[in-house]
């Protein structure tokens, strides 16, 4: 994995840069604040969906009836489990660094998505430690919105997340890292 990460962000640089830090977000499935309100949410959506299909399944209903609750379940199914496999699976495809002149976030389940910050016009970075010292450095004003989603993003659908390290190891000291370079000269 760290080969494949350094690799990955290694061909990322221009030739003046120098990589000063890489990472990953925390690995495997994990439960957010906001799960708090999507996992009951989820669990009614998914049970009445799924009772509503069982309940005309098991009649003389008309085939359109069948059909029209099929997006629904699968939604439901998304949204009860679905959508932490998903989280897994982007946070394990998604890979941090800092160099001397930016930030850089490689991502993508389908495709690759390189997005890269330049240090010297970052104004906003704010970090969110928790007690173990890991935490979450964005870049840039968050959108007070956000939070109803959950990390549970769909294609086209509101707008893009507020660039950010996410779930990182020892996140003071990438912010620190962070900071120094930008004090730098250019």
């Amino acid at each position: 994995m760290w080969n494949e990460q350094k690799r990955l962000l290694e061909s990322q640089l221009a030739p003046s840069e120098r990589l000063l830090w890489s990472g990953m977000p925390r690995q495997g499935l994990i439960l957010r604040a906001e799960d708090v309100y999507l996992i009951p949410f989820s669990l009614l959506w998914g049970g009445f969906v799924i009772f509503w299909e069982v309940s005309v399944l098991s009649t003389d209903a008309p085939f359109f009836f069948k059909l029209w609750g099929v997006p629904f379940v699968l939604v439901g199914l998304y949204i009860m489990v679905g959508r932490f496999f998903a989280d897994a699976r982007q946070r394990g495809k998604t890979y941090y660094g800092v160099t001397n002149e930016r930030v850089i976030i490689v991502s993508g389940l389908l495709s690759r998505k390189v997005k890269s910050l330049n240090l010297r016009t970052l104004i906003d970075i704010s970090l969110d430690e928790k007690s173990d010292g890991s935490g979450t450095i964005t870049f840039g004003a968050t959108n007070p919105m956000s939070w109803w989603s959950g990390g549970m993003s769909f294609p086209g659908w509101g707008p893009q997340p507020t660039p950010s390290f996410e779930l990182i190891r020892e996140a003071r000291k990438v912010y620190e890292i962070i900071r120094s370079a930008q004090r730098q000269p250019a």
